[in-house]
């Protein structure tokens, strides 16, 4: 088991930057890659981003490329989100994840890729 806890969260206004951090403990060897996704009110679960823990490959979602960054502390077992230039519709829980594989983008962005989750963090962003 993978045990996942986010932190970060807050509420900010249009403009503004936060980072997120993602604590992983447990079986973290078992991990390969680590992803973010949120969750908007009355939307579907989306990806934002993941990277590699050996190498930090990284792959990023449309909508937030060029104001996201994600990284990651092998060390401490930690990952990060740095997000710049937040917009209204950036709000949402934010949840990290764990996948036991690394491979190809488009699978990398589906949330079924994942076997451990967060509990997920608040981001919210007035206008």
């Amino acid at each position: 088991q993978v045990q996942l806890v986010e932190s970060g969260g807050g509420l900010v206004q249009a403009g503004d930057s936060l980072r997120l951090s993602c604590a992983a403990s447990g079986r973290t060897f078992s991990s390969a890659a680590m992803g973010w996704f949120r969750q908007a009110p009355g939307k579907e679960r989306e990806f934002v981003a993941a990277i590699r823990w050996s190498g930090g490959d990284t792959n990023y979602a449309a909508s937030v490329k060029g104001r996201f960054t994600i990284s990651r502390d092998n060390a401490n077992n930690t990952v990060y989100l740095q997000m710049n230039s937040l917009k209204p519709e950036d709000t949402g829980v934010y949840y990290c994840a764990a996948a036991k594989v690394w491979t190809i983008a488009s699978v990398m962005r589906d949330q079924g890729t994942y076997d451990y989750w967060g509990q997920g963090t608040q981001v919210t962003v007035s206008s």
